[in-house]
């Protein structure tokens, strides 16, 4: 900083105070007069000088102050964590550099939140004579002395970083959309807000199921902690999203153990059994067996978002049958006195469900809507004994099947073929039309139950009954044997409505 002293115009001003003037000015005279008044004069000149003096000096002094107070310049000198670094005109240019800077660093990482790192930055006023502070140097000097890093949010869960993004509401928005993820929707697709019913609706538009979403939670503890990263940390949002819903594969194999069950699988591997149907497509009616191989691959993304919906179904409700016994009516026989009618009932579960595979279901509520209208129907109960009731009994006790009704080897194979207990029995009340021998069937009984049905027992080794006897269900009428075509000892069966050859196992 340089500074000026103006000294020339203060060396005069003495000087003719002091009536300093060269000596040949002084003249001598030999007059006495004159000699006389040059003495008075002469003892009067000090005092009179000297109070000259101190006036001109006074005046001079007050003079001085103000030229030197007119020219004093304030500046002020600037300090970075106590170093001083140089002066500048105003503290408002220090101000108004990093106020740019800022802005610079903020514009060139947009994607980013970037801090400028410009260190304690102090000010301290100075003032002096003609001052020249060195402004552009110092706020240069200033400028290379900052730095700058970037600033982000780090997601920790459960301890352990998932990742950073720039700021803590880019952060709050991701979490918002993976829990989004996993609540119900409505019709049109859009997400369900807690407490906001979406409806499924039947195929003629009438509402099948209501779901109301209580609540949602991510089951880890979750902290969104601010950090110093480098521009690399920075995540994209989209990548992830992805991450930490998808997380990692890990493959998992089981091997059924005796006392297993779907459920207690899933249990002991904490999964839904959501995840052991989908994987293993081949179980049907959750039958399982010791040495079945599963597959328990399951996803394990970062978080558990947990949801709690209340289901809300409408059901019908099937109408009892209310059965009045009439003796005089045929048994087997009966009449409607009055058709049922559905009721309607409302249903509540309570599903809580974790990244949206089912953990818990339970019944928390049953309304009847409308209550249905039970059916009445009359059966008869009087029996006729050589009339049949239509429902046919075993004719075999401890029946195996080993060749069914249909086509085989190329021919129709008109009945059931089975072995058992070799003593066999009529399948319902009728009257025996035939004993005898037929063509492929050997010894044969043929009983018409009188109600338009007609049994065939064939292969028989012994007839215990005879034509036109009356029999009753399960009353022994001959012995299993190998008669006729056949190929081993059993009973051939077959069953004919109205002359027309029937499947048996439809009756049996």
């Amino acid at each position: 900083m340089a500074f000026f002293n103006d000294k020339g115009r203060f060396r005069k001003l003495i000087q003719s105070i002091r009536g300093d003037r060269p000596a040949s000015t002084l003249g001598h005279s030999d007059a006495p007069s004159e000699g006389t008044t040059v003495k008075r004069m002469l003892r009067k000149k000090p005092l009179v000088a000297a109070v000259s003096g101190i006036a001109l000096l006074a005046i001079v002094g007050l003079t001085g102050t103000q030229y030197v107070k007119a020219h004093t310049v304030d500046f002020v000198e600037v300090y970075q964590n106590g170093n001083l670094i140089g002066e500048v005109k105003s503290k408002d240019q220090v101000v108004d550099l990093i106020s740019q800077k800022k802005q610079d660093l903020k514009a060139s990482k947009a994607d980013m939140t970037m801090v400028l790192d410009t260190g304690k930055i102090t000010f301290g006023a100075k003032s002096a004579y003609k001052a020249e502070p060195d402004t552009a140097i110092t706020l240069q000097k200033l400028e290379g002395l900052f730095s700058s890093h970037a600033e982000g949010v780090e997601m920790v869960v459960n301890g352990k970083r998932v990742g950073v993004v720039k700021d803590k509401a880019t952060a709050n928005a991701l979490l918002e959309r993976v829990q989004s993820k996993y609540k119900p929707q409505t019709k049109t697709g859009k997400v369900a807000a807690a407490e906001v019913t979406a409806l499924s609706y039947s195929d003629d538009g009438s509402v099948k199921s209501k779901t109301a979403l209580k609540s949602v939670k991510i089951v880890e503890n979750v902290a969104l902690k601010a950090a110093d990263v480098q521009p690399a940390d920075i995540a994209d949002p989209e990548q992830l999203y992805l991450q930490i819903i998808k997380g990692t594969v890990k493959p998992t194999k089981y091997t059924v153990q005796d006392g297993d069950c779907v459920g207690c699988i899933a249990q002991k591997f904490d999964i839904s059994p959501q995840v052991i149907y989908e994987r293993n497509k081949w179980i049907k009616d959750d039958v399982i067996k010791v040495g079945d191989m599963l597959d328990l691959t399951v996803l394990k993304p970062q978080v558990t978002v947990q949801t709690v919906e209340n289901v809300t179904e409408t059901e019908s409700i099937d109408p009892q049958t209310v059965v009045q016994k009439n003796s005089n009516m045929k048994a087997g026989q009966q009449k409607v006195i009055r058709e049922g009618q559905s009721g309607k009932k409302q249903l509540v579960y309570r599903l809580v469900k974790q990244n949206g595979y089912l953990m818990s279901e339970e019944l928390i509520s049953e309304v009847v809507l409308e209550p249905s209208v039970p059916a009445i129907v009359m059966k008869g109960t009087k029996v006729v004994l050589n009339e049949g009731s239509g429902r046919f009994a075993w004719p075999v006790t401890g029946h195996r099947l080993t060749s069914y009704f249909g086509q085989r080897w190329g021919a129709l194979h008109r009945g059931v073929d089975m072995v058992g207990n070799h003593n066999i029995k009529a399948a319902d009340n009728g009257t025996v039309t035939f004993t005898g021998t037929r063509p492929g069937l050997g010894n044969c009984i043929i009983i018409n139950h009188n109600n338009g049905y007609e049994t065939y027992y064939g292969h028989l080794s012994k007839i215990t009954v005879k034509k036109g006897q009356t029999v009753e269900q399960g009353q022994s009428i001959g012995v299993m044997g190998n008669t006729g075509h056949s190929f081993g000892t059993h009973l051939h069966f077959e069953v004919h409505k109205n002359g027309v050859l029937q499947n048996p196992l439809k009756y049996l």
